[in-house]
């Protein structure tokens, strides 16, 4: 008699947005990185340096640019971090937005 193979469960990582506190798993969420040159969007999620997450949703953005990015990130941001932050969240859809598309 010979064994099934056993389906191995893999593993997903989970991270918890800094904006709304929900927890999701780590590749439907935006990592922000802070960075000898500043805090960036880390698109690939692969940058070197202290990360947080946020989800693609505009609300969560701006909750988090409030100062609990800013916290999990361990920096206070400087007038340069906000804008490239700001352009970004800005060309994020909206909760009215997206609910409205799905109806």
């Amino acid at each position: 008699m010979s064994k099934k193979p056993v389906q191995r469960v893999k593993h997903v990582p989970q991270r918890t947005c800094v904006g709304c506190r929900e927890v999701m798993p780590k590749r439907k969420m935006i990592r922000i990185v802070r960075t000898a040159d500043g805090v960036r969007v880390d698109s690939t999620g692969k940058l070197a340096g202290r990360g947080a997450y946020l989800h693609d949703r505009r609300e969560c953005w701006e909750r988090g640019m409030k100062g609990a990015l800013a916290h999990a990130l361990k920096v206070t941001l400087t007038s340069d971090d906000r804008t490239r932050l700001e352009e970004f969240m800005n060309s994020l859809p909206s909760e009215t937005e997206t609910a409205g598309a799905s109806g």
